[in-house]
C-alpha cells in the first residue's frame, strides 16, 4: 500500500486522543460528527489545511490518555488519509489498525519533513520518500496480519472477507 500526497500538518508530542476528538465538540458519533469535531483544541485551521494535502505528522505519544474509537474515526471521517508519529499510543495504535486507518511510525518524522513536503510511503516496506526534499526514511514495517487487516479497510471487513471466501 503506497500513499503519495502533502503533508498538511505537524503537531507536537503527547497529542491526546480527547483532543482530537474531544467530547466537547462531538455532537454526534457519526462520520459527519466526528468529522466536525476533529483537532478543534488544537488546530482551528484543521480543515482549511486539509485542502492542501492528507498527511498528518506528529511527535511521540500520538493518540495518548483514552482507549476511544472516536479519534482514528475523526481523523479518517475528516479526509486524512495517513498519520506518520515518532510513536503512538497502543490503544490508538490498535484501534487505527482495526477500522483501517493507515498509520507508520517512524522516529523523528517531525525533522525529517515539514508543513508542504510531498510525501511518498510504502506501508508494505516501510519506506517514508520525501519527493521535496529528495531524501527517504525507513519508518516501522507493519506484521503482515496488521498490514492486511489495514488494508483491508479494518477488522471487519477483514473479517468478512475471511468468511465470504470459505
Amino acid at each position: 500500500m503506497v500513499i503519495h500526497n502533502k503533508v498538511f500538518g505537524v503537531y507536537g508530542p503527547n497529542v491526546a486522543a480527547e483532543q482530537i476528538a474531544s467530547s466537547t465538540h462531538v455532537t454526534a458519533v457519526t462520520p459527519e460528527g466526528l468529522a466536525a469535531a476533529c483537532m478543534k483544541d488544537i488546530d482551528s485551521q484543521f480543515h482549511e489545511k486539509l485542502k492542501d494535502g492528507n498527511i498528518m505528522v506528529a511527535a511521540q505519544n500520538f493518540g495518548c490518555n483514552s482507549s476511544r474509537e472516536w479519534a482514528p474515526r475523526a481523523l479518517k471521517f475528516s479526509g486524512v488519509n495517513l498519520v506518520i508519529a515518532d510513536s503512538f499510543a497502543r490503544i490508538f495504535f490498535r484501534n487505527a489498525i482495526n477500522i483501517g486507518f493507515p498509520i507508520i511510525e517512524c522516529d523523528n518524522i517531525c525533522d525529517f519533513c515539514k508543513e508542504g513536503d510531498e510525501l511518498e510511503v510504502d506501508l508494505s516496506k516501510g519506506i517514508i520518500k520525501n519527493v521535496t526534499q529528495k531524501t527517504e526514511t525507513k519508518g516501522t514495517v507493519l506484521p503482515d496480519f496488521l498490514l492486511d487487516i489495514m488494508t483491508a479497510g479494518g477488522l471487519l471487513n477483514k473479517l468478512k472477507a475471511e468468511t465470504e471466501g470459505k
